[in-house]
């Protein structure tokens, strides 16, 4: 821009020269002249680098959104609000300018924006970038001290004024929604042992960047949350978002492609995230190969099992989202290509995912999410009837500590009894009493002899599937297993 400008205004200037002053000054006048109108230098900041976000440019646009509003020298302002918020965010228009002054230093930025055609999706796009222009003996003493000062300063602005995004992947790339969730720690029914173990692990994560880098891995950190449904997967990922302060990405597979499509939508994730993808068993079909064989079928997105899938090599065909591809995302070389991110699986059923899922270094902790305990049930009290031991009585409480063992209710179970009867804590005790006792006679055993019985069936199973000889003997014992499950269900 400087040397369009300084092509079109050269002739100019030297026509009016030549009219107004002697040949002897017009030399130094023209010298002058052009080192006026070339004394800057200019730097473009692009929205994406590449696949990448470009972390600089969001800094610079959180940054210049604070001073905006202020500034004299911008004199036309685009103006947002999100759904459901009362903050109104400021931003440079199209390609308008804005002053800022750094150390005494005159620096300017402009908002450039320009059209594109995108032949490979036939439709128009838009190219964002702000260019930064600095006088060019100022550039080597504020240029990198300028910058440093910006993103520190779009951090604690982001940090402290930002509403908690969720994410969710349609037409190629991320939506963002505002996340309004209330779920906190305090309020997760969980057994508060638990609790605070995975808040100290998540405050370790969050601080343990050198720690990582020292161990030679990536910033990431992976958790399994399995277990019934209703015992509170979703209301665990909300509560690590609201402790941490993170964004969520959630990941919907069904709505990815290809292998290619995933990396893409990965390496726009930004920092300080957490990535869901909820009932993995469900999302695609990957069965655990380790069962037994089904007739072969060719690899497709509904067959990503097949056994060049499962080896962590080059998929054979990228067309298709495969169990490699997923793998490579988890701890893979694609897992680098970022930081200081949580990945969460939940799933109902975790005898359903392969073992190449499960295995060390790619989901660090497995959480069984359990059925009601009474600490978490005394959570549930609080939060829905804000109710404490004393409030209920030696007798009820000694009644609720008994039964819920044995009833096997998840809390979204005795949360849908407590809520009916909000408005009158005596009812809501009393009636929660009953359908607690009502679940454990219709078990049938405390809470250990099931749980015992579930043990020696899976013991019994392994050993009949392990001797194929006995086909008889196997086949009878999964009727009677059948048998058994239908019994404690009726």
């Amino acid at each position: 821009m400087s040397e369009s400008w300084t092509s079109l205004t050269a002739p100019l200037g030297q026509t009016l020269l030549q009219m107004v002053l002697p040949p002897e000054l017009r030399s130094a006048s023209l010298r002058l002249l052009k080192r006026t109108l070339g004394s800057h230098c200019y730097f473009e900041i692009n929205e994406n680098d590449g696949f990448n976000t470009n972390e600089l440019y969001d800094a610079v646009q959180i940054y210049l959104s604070s001073i905006a509003s202020t500034s004299a020298s911008c004199s036309r302002l685009s103006l947002t609000r999100a759904r459901n918020s009362t903050a109104t965010t400021y931003g440079l228009s199209n390609n308008k300018c804005v002053a800022d002054v750094f150390h005494g230093v005159a620096v300017q930025w402009k908002h450039v924006v320009t059209q594109r055609y995108s032949q490979t999706s036939s439709q128009h796009d838009e190219k964002r970038s702000f260019t930064l222009r600095i006088r060019k003996h100022d550039k080597d003493l504020i240029l990198n001290t300028y910058l440093d000062e910006i993103m520190k300063k779009a951090k604690d602005i982001h940090r402290n004024n930002r509403e908690r995004i969720i994410y969710t992947n349609s037409g190629g790339g991320w939506n963002p929604v505002p996340f309004k969730h209330p779920g906190t720690f305090d309020t997760l029914a969980m057994d508060p042992e638990m609790k605070r173990d995975i808040m100290e692990d998540l405050r370790h994560f969050a601080a343990g960047q050198d720690c990582y880098q020292r161990m030679g891995r990536a910033w990431k950190r992976g958790y399994l949350l399995y277990g019934p449904p209703g015992t509170g997967k979703s209301s665990m990922i909300a509560a690590m978002a609201n402790f941490l302060e993170y964004d969520i990405y959630d990941l919907e597979l069904t709505e990815v492609s290809s292998n290619s499509e995933l990396r893409k939508l990965l390496m726009k994730i930004s920092s300080q995230s957490i990535i869901v993808m909820e009932d993995i068993d469900c999302s695609i079909n990957m069965p655990n190969r380790s069962k037994a064989p089904q007739a072969p079928t060719s690899q497709s997105f509904s067959d990503p099992g097949a056994p060049h899938a499962a080896s962590g090599g080059k998929d054979r065909n990228d067309s298709r989202i495969t169990l490699s591809g997923l793998l490579n995302f988890t701890d893979g070389l694609w897992s680098c290509c970022g930081s200081e991110r949580i990945l969460v699986f939940t799933t109902n059923d975790i005898g359903k995912l392969d073992p190449a899922l499960l295995r060390s270094g790619r989901m660090d902790r497995h959480i069984y999410m359990d059925y009601c305990s009474y600490p978490a049930l005394k959570i549930l009290l609080q939060n829905y009837l804000s109710c404490e031991d004393e409030d209920l009585g030696e007798a009820a409480v000694r009644e609720l500590r008994e039964v819920v063992e044995k009833a096997k209710m998840t809390p979204a179970d005795i949360s849908e009894v407590l809520i009916k009867n909000q408005r009158n804590k005596e009812k809501a005790v009393s009636e929660l009493l009953e359908v607690l006792k009502a679940r454990a006679e219709m078990n049938g055993g405390s809470r250990e002899e099931c749980e015992l019985n579930g043990i020696k069936e899976e013991e019994q199973e392994k050993r009949a599937l392990e001797s194929p000889t006995e086909g008889s003997d196997c086949e009878e014992w999964r009727v009677n297993k059948r048998r058994r499950q239908n019994k404690r269900e009726e």
